[in-house]
């Protein structure tokens, strides 16, 4: 079971990297007017997502293991509104705060932790389970992001998956690859895909 236990700690850590990385290749490549763009007053632009998600973050992650994740001081109703002013620049180092508090909860956790009983709004939640609550939100709303970021590159899209008709074409570089090495380390797998993805369009 311990040797279950880590092996979920480090899936999920990886995971959390992943979705951090794949949303900032999508705004990577947009301008910063597009970046604070909505599609419509009920719609929340990608620096609107960035705020919640870092305003979550530093609520749920901050002493994780001893207070409740939704704690007093947060004002999860101001993480929707951009106040004038605010700059790109500001939003990404805010993001960056977020996710550090995320590494620096995580990474300390040991196989014996996932069952500790923690609280979300009062909620108790194992340790565990709070993580895949977390995972869950964050994978929404990166969702987002990278598809405001995609539809307003249009056709200057840089593609951060398997391009559209090219499957067949990744199995076989996946294939070769295999060949080449007798294992694949998990967390090269999201740049694997992506690094394909920049290589075909560029060639």
């Amino acid at each position: 079971m311990t040797e279950l236990a880590q092996h979920y700690l480090t899936d999920a850590l990886q995971t959390f990297r992943d979705y951090k990385k794949l949303a900032e290749r999508a705004f990577a490549q947009i301008s910063d007017e597009d970046f604070f763009r909505a599609l419509d007053e009920e719609s929340n632009s990608i620096a609107v997502n960035m705020k919640h998600l870092a305003g979550n973050m530093l609520s749920r992650w901050t002493d994780f293991l001893t207070t409740d994740g939704e704690k007093p001081e947060r004002d999860r109703d101001i993480e929707f509104v951009m106040l004038p002013g605010t700059t790109k620049d500001e939003m990404v180092s805010y993001w960056d705060q977020g996710w550090t508090c995320v590494f620096d909860a995580v990474e300390p956790l040991q196989p014996e932790d996932l069952m500790r009983t923690i609280r979300i709004r009062g909620q108790d939640h194992t340790v565990m389970q709070a993580i895949n609550r977390q995972i869950a939100h964050y994978a929404y709303h990166v969702g987002q992001i990278v598809y405001l970021a995609k539809h307003f590159k249009s056709s200057d899209w840089q593609s951060l998956s398997v391009p559209r008709n090219r499957s067949a074409e990744f199995n076989a570089h996946l294939e070769q690859k295999m060949k080449e090495s007798a294992t694949t380390p998990r967390e090269s797998r999201l740049d694997e895909v992506m690094d394909f993805a920049v290589r075909r369009e560029t060639e």
